[in-house]
C-alpha cells in the first residue's frame, strides 16, 4: 500500500512567502516587535507606542513594521496617531506560540490524586496506557503517559453516569490531551491553524461550532473542544439541528478544559464560561456571546445554530480561507 501524506508539500509559491516570513523574523528586534503585537492582541499599537514599549527609535519600529508588513505578518487599522499594526492571521497560526516565553505546566491537584492512582488503575485503562506509551514514544516518557492517561480517566469517571464507555472516552480524551501537548510544546508542528472552542457544559455551543467548523474548513484547520463544567452527554436538540444540515456528532463527548489544549490552541473562542479558561500569551481570544441553547425550543436551537454557522464563517475568513456560498 502506497503512503499517502495528509497534506502536499509546499507548491513553490507557498515555500517563498514562507520563507520570507522566516527571513523576516530573522532580526531579533523585529522579532521583538511582532512579539509586542500578539502578546497584547487588544492595543492600540502605533510605531510610537511599539517604540515606546520596546525601548527602540521611532524610526526603527516604522522601518521593521514595513518589514513584518511587506512579509503578510502584520496588518493596519487607522488610529489617531497613524496607522495601528495587529498581527495577521499568519503571525497568529504560525508564529504566535513562538513569540512569548515558554511557559511550564504546574502540577495541578487533579495530576497529583491521578499519578497516586496510577498503580490500581483497571486493567484496560493500564493497556491503554501501554498502547499510547508505545504510540507517544517520540515525544514523552511512559510516566508522562502514565499520568495522562490516568488523569483523563480520573477526570471523565468523575462526571460518568454510565461507565459502558469509559475505557473507549478514556483513551480518546487522552490521546487529544497528549497530541495538543506535543503541540504546545512544538514536538508536532503540521502548520495547520489549531482552533479551541470553549462552553460551560461542552454539550451544546462549543460542539456545535466545532462540528460547523469541521464541515466547512475540513483538514485545513484543526478543532478541538472543551467545557469547564462537561455535561454527561450531548444535548440531544443540539444533535438534531446539527443532523439536520448533515454535522456528524456520533463520535463527539462533552470534555473537561485542560491547560494542555489552551496552550495547543493558535485561537481560543468562549461562549458564555466567563473566566474559567486560562490566559496564555501568543494564544488570540475571542468571547462569542451565544445564548445556551440548553432548555429551548428546536425552534430557538436552530436560530443559534445559524448565529454559530455565521460566526464560523466570519471566523473561516480571518484566517484567509474562501466560504464557499451555499
Amino acid at each position: 500500500m502506497t503512503h499517502r501524506p495528509a497534506f502536499p508539500p509546499l507548491d513553490p509559491a507557498a515555500a517563498s512567502e514562507r520563507a520570507r516570513q522566516v527571513a523576516a523574523l530573522v532580526d531579533p528586534a523585529r522579532l521583538r516587535v511582532l512579539s509586542a503585537l500578539v502578546s497584547d492582541p487588544d492595543g492600540v499599537h502605533t510605531a510610537g507606542s511599539i517604540g515606546l514599549t520596546l525601548g527602540i527609535d521611532r524610526p526603527d519600529a516604522t522601518a521593521h513594521l514595513q518589514v513584518l508588513l511587506d512579509a503578510g505578518l502584520a496588518t493596519t487599522n487607522p488610529a489617531q496617531d497613524g496607522p495601528a499594526y495587529i498581527p495577521s492571521p499568519d503571525a497568529w497560526i504560525r508564529f504566535g506560540r513562538m513569540l512569548v516565553p515558554a511557559l511550564v505546566r504546574a502540577p495541578s491537584a487533579m495530576t497529583t490524586m491521578a499519578a497516586a492512582a496510577e498503580t490500581s488503575l483497571p486493567p484496560v485503562i493500564q493497556q491503554i496506557s501501554n498502547r499510547l506509551a508505545y504510540r507517544f514514544s517520540s515525544y514523552f516518557s511512559k510516566e508522562t503517559v502514565q499520568r495522562y492517561v490516568a488523569e483523563s480517566y480520573a477526570l471523565l469517571q468523575e462526571r460518568a453516569k454510565v461507565t459502558r464507555h469509559l475505557p473507549s472516552l478514556t483513551s480518546r480524551f487522552a490521546t487529544d490531551r497528549l497530541s495538543a501537548l506535543a503541540t504546545s510544546q512544538g514536538l508536532h508542528l503540521s502548520g495547520t491553524p489549531e482552533v479551541l472552542f470553549v462552553c460551560v457544559q461542552n454539550a451544546g455551543r462549543s460542539q456545535m461550532a466545532a462540528g460547523l467548523l469541521r464541515q466547512l474548513a475540513g483538514p485545513r484547520v484543526h478543532v478541538r473542544t472543551a467545557g469547564s463544567q462537561p455535561a454527561p452527554v450531548l444535548d440531544d436538540m443540539v444533535v438534531t439541528v446539527l443532523d439536520e444540515i448533515g454535522v456528524p456528532t456520533l463520535a463527539e463527548f462533552p470534555k473537561p478544559l485542560t491547560d494542555e489544549v489552551v496552550q495547543a490552541a493558535d485561537i481560543v473562542i468562549t461562549m458564555g464560561c466567563g473566566d474559567a479558561c486560562p490566559i496564555y500569551p501568543g494564544r488570540r481570544y475571542m468571547d462569542w456571546p451565544i445564548p445556551d441553547p440548553a432548555g429551548r425550543s428546536i425552534e430557538e436551537v436552530r436560530m443559534i445554530r445559524d448565529e454559530i454557522h455565521e460566526r464560523v464563517e466570519t471566523l473561516m475568513r480571518s484566517l484567509g480561507f474562501v466560504v464557499s456560498e451555499s
